[in-house]
This record gives C-alpha cells, sequence and structure tokens, in this order.
C-alpha cells in the first residue's frame, strides 16, 4: 500500500513542522516521501526565528530529478513564501506533474504567529496554486484571507469554502480546530457535491506544532494509495489526532505531535 507522495515544502530544524513532520506522517502511515525543499527555517516550538529562502531554480532541480527517478502518486506544497517560489513551483506542477494529485497546504503563519508567507505573494498564491490543487487544506485565517471574509460560524466556514471553490480548486478543506468551543467541525466542500462536515471533541492540548502540514502530508498519502477523498481526510483526521493525544510533550512552546503511534484502519 506504498503510495510515492512528493512533498514541496519548508524546513523545520526542531522536527515537529514542515518537511519533518511531513516525512513522518507520509511514513507512518505507509507512504514513500521524497520532498524538494523551498526554505531552511531556524525555529522552535516558541517560534521562528530566521529563514534562508533556496532559489526557486533549486526547487525546481530538486523536484524535476526525483519525479523523473522516482515518480509521484500525489504532490502536497507547503511552505511557499515568496512570488518567485510560487511562480517557479506552480510552473513544475503544470509541466512535470500534470494529472497528479496536489494538496495544497496554503501555509501563512506558523502555530507560534509567526508568518512564514511574505504579504505580497496572498495574490500569486491564489492566482497560480490554488486552481491547481485538487484539494486546498486552509486553517480559519487562512480561509478569511483567501475568501475575503470573516468566519465566526459553522455557516461562515460553508459560504468561505464556496467562495475558495470559486477560485479554481477541485475542493476545500476548512480546518476548524481555531474556532472556540469544545468541538472541531472541518468542512469538506467539492465541486457538484454536497458539503460534508467532520466533527470531533477538542482535545485539550498546547502539543499542536506542525498539525497543519501533518493533516496535508497525510491526506496526500490517501490519494496517492488510491484512497477517496473523504476516506483520506478522515483517515488522516484520526492519524492526526492520535498523534496530539499521544503527544511527548515537548518544548517550552506548541510542543510537536506523536508521529509514530501505532496506525491502524
Amino acid at each position: 500500500m506504498k503510495g510515492r507522495v512528493l512533498i514541496i515544502a519548508g524546513s523545520d530544524c526542531s522536527g515537529g513542522a514542515g518537511i519533518q513532520a511531513d516525512i513522518k506522517s507520509v511514513t507512518a502511515l505507509g507512504g514513500y516521501a521524497a520532498t524538494a525543499i523551498t526554505a531552511l527555517t531556524v525555529q522552535n516550538t516558541t517560534g521562528v526565528f530566521d529563514v534562508l529562502g533556496i532559489d526557486p531554480d533549486m526547487i525546481v532541480h530538486q523536484a524535476t530529478v526525483t519525479i523523473d527517478d522516482i515518480g509521484a502518486d500525489a504532490l502536497k506544497t507547503g511552505m511557499l513564501h515568496s512570488v518567485p517560489v510560487i511562480a517557479a513551483v506552480a510552473e513544475f506542477i503544470k509541466s512535470k506533474a500534470a494529472g497528479i494529485p496536489v494538496v495544497v497546504d496554503p501555509v501563512m503563519v506558523s502555530q507560534s504567529g509567526s508568518r512564514l508567507l511574505e504579504e505580497d505573494a496572498v495574490e500569486a498564491l491564489i492566482t497560480h496554486m490554488v486552481p491547481l490543487a485538487t484539494v486546498l487544506t486552509p486553517n480559519i485565517p487562512e480561509a478569511e484571507v483567501l475568501s475575503g471574509m470573516k468566519i465566526t460560524s459553522e455557516a461562515d466556514m460553508i459560504a468561505a469554502a464556496h467562495k475558495i471553490g470559486d477560485l479554481g480548486c477541485e475542493a476545500v478543506l476548512i480546518k476548524g480546530g481555531h474556532a472556540d468551543g469544545d468541538k472541531i467541525v472541518d468542512i469538506l466542500w467539492r465541486r457538484d457535491r454536497d458539503i460534508e462536515g467532520f466533527e470531533d471533541t477538542r482535545i485539550p492540548s498546547e502539543n499542536n506544532h506542525g498539525t497543519g502540514c501533518s493533516l496535508a502530508s497525510a491526506i496526500a498519502t490517501g490519494l496517492a494509495q488510491g484512497m477517496g477523498l473523504s476516506d483520506s481526510v478522515a483517515r488522516a483526521r484520526a492519524y492526526v489526532r492520535e498523534a496530539i493525544r499521544t503527544a511527548p510533550d515537548y518544548g517550552k512552546g506548541n510542543g510537536p505531535l506523536n508521529h509514530a503511534h501505532p496506525v491502524t484502519g
């Protein structure tokens, strides 16, 4: 049940988010992870302290030699921090990965609140990456930026998903973890299909560093393994929830997950 996932994203030296979380998630779910690193970040559970962007040509070179040799059954994009990087990655996907499912995690701000997408790059993300997405996985703050509306309820999440869908992606999963309350509801919008909701009780925990990266990579693994989108989302959510529940409680801030917990089903 392998499934090759090419991940195009930034590195987190502390191991909790970014490429490191992506590799762990794909591997835990039985897939094969390959990477093209877009940026080196100096970060830990308390914040992001420095970012070194990789030249767009080098990013594309990494992705090209990998897909030409190993191949890919799904792609996952994470931190694409600048306009040139977004343009280069979008062109790579169109020229070298046409027809391959693409999970786009529109990373804008880290869990600790540090900005990971340059302000002038938001429009480029909308123009170049959103239309390439098999599924887009914004959290509520990211969905507010993409939709141009405030989200304070499930009805708002549904309305925002429709607005984001109109930007050209095939599906949108708006993650509800930033909402208040004892339950978390994620909304899955798919073109020409009914809205699907995924609901769970909230796990009280500050160990949530890298949850978005991990969820998106877990979804990509499911798609790479031939699962449908709804089943991929359901399995990914269950995987991340257990990773939060059994987190090792490392660090002084938002701690990392337990990516290596046993996976069933």
